[in-house]
């Protein structure tokens, strides 16, 4: 019976303690990004091994194919999309790898 209860108790604990990497990682991003990079890789190793589900924004602070931090503006390139629906062209850098994340489902009208 503890043993459930126990492993919610991690699994919050877990999840505070990504949210203060995740945070540190963006404020050293642009003074030190060795740190950075550092501080969200701890972060995203402490959620798989505790099976804990990251919030959206973090997420996509991560590169799908190569898994590495996304800094914005440094090491990805974001552009606008340029079709009838708003879409955002994130590209990370260091793979080279572009992905779509669209903002809303409605059409522009020009």
């Amino acid at each position: 019976m503890a043993q459930p209860v126990r492993r919610q108790i991690s699994k919050d604990i877990a999840k505070e303690r990504v949210g203060i990497l995740i945070a540190n990682a963006l404020k050293e991003a642009h003074a030190n990004e060795k740190v950075a990079n550092a501080q969200a890789y701890l972060a995203r190793k402490i959620a798989m091994r505790l099976r804990v589900k990251l919030d959206y924004e973090i997420r996509q602070l991560f590169c799908k194919k190569c898994k590495k931090f996304i800094i914005p503006g440094r090491n990805s390139r974001i552009r606008i999309g340029r079709t009838n629906t708003k879409s955002i062209r994130i590209t990370c850098l260091k793979c080279e790898h572009t992905y779509h994340k669209i903002l809303s489902g409605h059409t522009r009208n020009f």
